[in-house]
């Protein structure tokens, strides 16, 4: 039963913990000099007074649980890494509290407010930006951006020579279509041509063959005529 009663206070105080950053982005969304920021300040001071009492209980319960072995030494670590955490947020709770604009630092550093992966608000900044004030974080931010915008117009020259040299490829391929169907054209024009000289010839070839054979017949035709037109010597 002890166990159970130590988890739930740890639950407890970690739904604490959240409420009092909610709270602290809803204050800093606020100008410093109305009431209701003076408000939300007041209201979370006492919060975080509670949060901080009952984190220093936990302390107190484990101690006495682990001094008195109801709980294993496992479980002991286990949830000392579990105060430890919480004390790692009570100190962003804090600095959060203290620091006027630590919705606009997180915004700035590109942290998700009320993200999954980062319930209490405060994103795990870098530690060489923990000295940095707002003014230096937008200049920084300034700094990448305009980085970023000449890396994108280099980005965008390159893809410009690269429209350029497919319109050009494209000019040139289209030119070399036209060509290929000039040579195909003349190339078909030229085939019919063959064709037909290709019948002319046979033509011909037959046409010689039986002019060839006419004059044969001629030939033994007169020689036949001038055996027996030419008479015979018979002897006395």
């Amino acid at each position: 039963m002890a166990g159970d009663s130590w988890l739930t206070e740890y639950d407890s105080c970690t739904r604490k913990g959240q409420e009092i950053m909610e709270k602290i982005n809803e204050r800093n969304k606020h100008n410093r000099t109305s009431s209701t920021y003076t408000k939300l300040s007041a209201h979370v001071r006492s919060n975080m007074k509670q949060f901080s009492s009952e984190l220093n209980r936990l302390r107190q319960n484990l101690m006495r649980s682990s001094s008195s072995y109801h709980i294993t030494q496992r479980e002991v670590e286990r949830r000392q890494m579990l105060i430890d955490n919480l004390t790692s947020k009570e100190k962003q709770l804090d600095q959060a509290f203290r620091n006027e604009s630590a919705a606009g630092r997180s915004s700035l550093l590109g942290a998700d407010t009320f993200g999954a992966s980062d319930p209490w608000g405060v994103g795990a900044e870098p530690d060489h930006l923990h000295d940095m004030g707002n003014s230096d974080l937008q200049a920084q931010q300034q700094r990448v951006i305009q980085e970023q915008d000449k890396g994108l117009d280099a980005l965008s020259n390159v893809i410009a020579r690269q429209k350029q040299m497919a319109l050009d490829i494209g000019d040139e391929v289209d030119n070399q279509n036209e060509l290929i169907d000039d040579i195909t054209d003349h190339v078909d024009r030229t085939g019919e041509r063959l064709i037909k000289e290709t019948r002319h010839i046979s033509i011909v070839d037959r046409k010689s063959g039986t002019c060839g054979y006419w004059v044969v017949i001629i030939l033994l035709f007169i020689a036949v005529v001038v055996i027996i037109a030419v008479p015979y010597n018979h002897k006395p």
